[in-house]
C-alpha cells in the first residue's frame, strides 16, 4: 500500500483535536469522521489490517476538501491532505475506480478538444432545457449521485472557449526581454474565458512574447480522486512544454493548476530523467497573481482610470496554503485607485468548490459555501476576487441563491478594468 509508506506520519498526529477549528467539514457536520484525526485513525486501522478496504470507506476518505486548513493549525503538523491523497490511490486499487472516474481521467482531461467537445454538448442541453429533462428522469447520476442537482451550478456557459479565439502559438508583446509561456486551464479555457483573455493581455503588456501552449488538464483533478497514474500521464505531455528553455517563465491564471504544476517533481520520485526534466519547469511556473504583484509594485501596470468601487478577496486553497500567496493579492488591489479594500471575515476558508467536488459531495458543498455566503454578505463589497475558476463558479452559484447584489471576477479581469487593456493581439 502506497500509504503504508507513511505511517510514521500518521502516527505524528497526536488527536489533540486542534484540526477540528479550522476544518470546514466538521464545522458543517460535527461528525469525527468528517475531520483530520478521525481520518487519520480510518487510515491507521487499514495499514494495520484492522479495518478491510470496502466502498463504505469512500465517504470519509473522498469528503474531504484536502483544502489544507487542518495543517495550519496543527501542532506537528502533520500533512493531511497529502495523506489522504496517498490513501485513495490505494481505495482505487483496492475497490476499483467507477465508470464516471475512467471517462473523465483517462479519455476526457487528457484531450483538451474532446473535453471542450463535452462542455458544449453539457451547453447545448442547458440552453435548450435537455439538461433539465435529463436531471428529472435521473439520467445523470451515472456521472456522480449527486450530478443532477449540481449540474445547475454553472448558470449558462460561454459561447466560445479561450482556444476557440486564441489558439496555441506565440503572440508579440509590448515588453522588452522577457519570454512567457501560458498554461491554459481548463476551467478557464471552458468557463472562464473573458478573464483568460485579460490575463493575456496583462502578459502583452510584460512581455516581448508569450506563447500560448497546447497543453492538456495539469492532472490535479485525477490526483484530487487518487488517480496518480492518469495525473502521471497528463504531466508528462505537459512537462515537455513547461521545462523548454524557450521560455523565461510559465504563467497560469488558475491557482490549482499553479499549485500543482509547482509539485510535478513529486509524480516522478521513481524516474530521475522525468524528475529533472519535471524540475526544471516547475521552477518556471508562475501564478498570474505573481506577475500581477510584481507589476503593480514596479509600476509597469500603471492605471489607467478610476473607479470607485468596494472589493474584498477570496483565498483560494491552492493560492493561500499551497503557494502561501496571501499579501500578493491584497496589494494588488489596494493599488488601483478608486478601489476601498476590505477584508472578508474568513477570507482564507474554503468555498466548497475545489473542483468538481460538488458532483459528489453536493449537500456537503452548499453547506460550507453557505457560511462562505454569510462572510461574503458581511464584507459589504461590491466585487468579490479571487484567482481560480472554481470558486469563482461556486461563489457566483452562492450570490445567485441568495441574490447578493455582488460580483464575482478573476482578478485579472479587474486589473484589465483599470488598467484598460483586457483583450489580445
Amino acid at each position: 500500500m502506497e500509504v503504508a509508506q507513511h505511517y510514521d506520519e500518521i502516527a505524528r498526529c497526536n488527536k489533540c483535536g486542534f484540526c477540528q477549528v479550522a476544518c470546514p467539514i466538521f464545522r458543517a457536520t460535527g461528525q469525527e469522521s468528517g475531520v483530520a484525526r478521525g481520518r487519520l485513525a480510518l487510515v491507521r486501522a487499514l495499514i494495520e489490517g484492522r479495518m478491510e478496504w470496502t466502498r463504505e470507506l469512500e465517504e470519509p476518505l473522498f469528503n474531504c476538501l484536502l483544502c489544507g486548513a487542518c495543517t495550519t493549525n496543527c501542532f506537528p503538523a502533520v500533512e493531511t491532505a497529502d495523506l489522504l491523497l496517498a490513501a485513495r490511490s490505494d481505495y482505487q486499487d483496492q475497490v476499483g475506480r467507477g465508470t464516471a472516474h475512467r471517462l473523465l481521467f483517462d479519455h476526457l482531461l487528457p484531450y483538451p478538444g474532446r473535453l471542450k467537445l463535452a462542455i458544449r454538448t453539457v451547453a447545448l442541453g442547458k440552453r435548450s432545457g435537455l439538461s433539465a429533462l435529463a436531471r428529472a428522469l435521473g439520467m445523470l447520476r451515472f456521472i456522480g449521485h449527486d450530478f443532477p442537482r449540481a449540474e445547475g451550478i454553472i448558470d449558462r456557459f460561454p459561447e466560445a472557449a479561450l482556444r476557440d479565439v486564441i489558439k496555441p502559438g506565440v503572440l508579440e508583446g509590448k515588453g522588452d526581454k522577457l519570454r512567457i509561456a501560458y498554461f491554459v486551464g481548463c476551467g478557464m479555457d471552458l468557463v472562464c474565458p473573458q478573464a483568460a483573455q485579460a490575463s493575456l493581455g496583462l502578459l502583452l503588456e510584460v512581455a516581448k512574447t508569450v506563447a500560448v501552449l497546447d497543453n492538456c488538464c495539469c492532472g490535479l483533478p485525477a490526483m484530487t480522486y487518487g488517480d496518480r497514474q492518469a495525473a502521471r500521464k497528463m504531466a508528462e505531455r505537459n512537462v515537455r512544454m513547461i521545462s523548454s528553455d524557450k521560455f523565461d517563465m510559465v504563467v497560469t491564471d488558475c491557482s490549482s493548476c499553479a499549485s500543482f504544476l509547482k509539485k510535478y517533481p513529486e509524480l516522478f520520485a521513481d524516474d530521475s530523467v522525468m524528475q529533472r526534466e519535471a524540475k526544471e519547469g516547475a521552477s518556471r511556473i508562475r501564478d498570474i497573481v505573481q506577475i500581477l504583484e510584481m507589476c503593480a509594485r514596479t509600476g509597469i501596470l500603471s492605471a489607467g482610470r478610476t473607479q470607485p468601487v468596494v472589493m474584498t478577496y477570496h483565498d483560494p486553497c491552492h493560492a493561500r496554503r499551497g503557494q502561501k500567496l496571501v499579501r500578493e493579492p491584497r496589494e494588488i488591489l489596494k493599488s488601483l485607485p478608486g478601489v476601498e479594500y476590505r477584508e472578508m471575515p474568513e477570507a482564507d476558508w474554503c468555498c466548497g468548490g475545489a473542483g468538481s467536488y460538488a458532483l459528489f459531495h453536493y449537500d456537503l458543498s452548499r453547506k460550507v459555501l453557505e457560511r462562505k455566503i454569510n462572510n461574503v454578505a458581511k464584507a459589504g463589497a461590491d466585487v468579490v476576487v479571487t484567482s481560480c475558476p472554481a470558486c469563482i463558479i461556486h461563489l457566483s452559484y452562492g450570490a445567485r441563491q441568495r441574490h447578493l447584489p455582488v460580483r464575482v471576477r478573476h482578478i485579472s479581469e479587474v486589473v484589465s478594468d483599470f488598467k484598460g487593456c483586457c483583450g489580445t493581439q
